[in-house]
């Protein structure tokens, strides 16, 4: 099993006649995601790497079955985007957009809590269940099936996790990267207990950064509702106050989203913390071996 993505997600992409939707479509489409259609306004009738093109999301819904859309409209227009996917009666979106202005977001995070519709992201790498779908950008060459879920803030961060984890012979049931910016549809919390609720996934990696409290809320989380082992690490030790780091969301303010206080907060709660991230691939290895 896996968690929010599988065989049975039919994939319409957002924006798929630009630049980055065109490729990114075309990598997903060889990874073996199913791709069934593309949406971009007065380009309907295209056909982009066998992938026919409406003009709305609601006709490619109705046309093709589509129930998943992934997203690279460019950041003014992508919250409507994000929208009108809901509104069609799509059940996950994948928003990859980085840059969309936090009231937009706030407007839509709002909206999406009366739907059944989950988004990951924005300004996210994606979701990948290993040797079934990749929705997103993130490469599936290092990726490999297995048992261990990955949760994270950082895309790049979960590239270089991922690669030590299949390098010492650890697969993935699946790989989330949940987005950087300060509103994110979904959270730590909610991965964590769909991980919790998969059989397959047999432990847990989760990769945080300074910024916000949502790394303190997981580990508060796992404590009272895991009993699967969790891997932490938090990206930002060294970080200075006041000053963004990356994501939009990664900021110290005052004294709170600190990378000393995460760690404190995941070792009273059981979590398997790694300081060290070139070791990260061995450390869990250590906790997870024979699972």
């Amino acid at each position: 099993m896996s968690i929010f993505a599988d065989q049975d997600s039919r994939v319409v992409v957002q924006g798929i006649t630009g630049r980055e939707g065109s490729f990114h479509a075309g990598q997903c489409l060889r990874y073996g995601t199913r791709i069934v259609a593309g949406v971009t306004p007065n380009k309907e009738g295209e056909v982009i790497n066998g992938v026919p093109v409406f003009n709305t999301v609601r006709k490619a819904v109705d046309t093709t079955g589509a129930n998943t859309s992934l997203i690279f409209v460019p950041p003014g227009s992508a919250a409507d985007a994000i929208l009108e996917a809901a509104d069609a009666g799509i059940k996950l979106v994948v928003c990859i957009t980085e840059g969309i202005p936090v009231h937009d977001m706030l407007r839509t995070y709002r909206y999406l809590k009366t739907t059944d519709c989950r988004l990951i992201g924005p300004n996210c790498p994606g979701i990948i269940t290993p040797g079934v779908c990749k929705i997103g950008i993130m490469p599936g060459s290092i990726h490999t099936p297995g048992s261990i879920g990955v949760i994270s803030r950082s895309g790049t961060l979960t590239y270089e996790v991922v690669h030590q984890l299949t390098s010492v012979g650890l697969g993935q049931s699946t790989c989330v990267g949940i987005g950087g910016d300060p509103v994110i549809g979904t959270s730590f919390i909610d991965c964590l207990a769909a991980f919790r609720d998969d059989p397959r996934t047999r432990g847990i990696v989760m990769v945080g950064e300074i910024g916000g409290n949502a790394e303190e809320e997981a580990a508060a989380f796992i404590g009272a509702h895991l009993d699967k082992p969790v891997v932490g690490f938090i990206a930002g030790l060294t970080a200075p106050p006041g000053r963004r780091m990356g994501h939009a969301g990664a900021i110290i303010s005052g004294g709170s989203g600190t990378a000393q206080a995460k760690i404190k907060a995941m070792g009273e709660h059981g979590i398997q913390v790694c300081e060290n991230l070139g070791t990260i691939g061995k450390f869990c290895k250590n906790i997870f071996q024979g699972m």
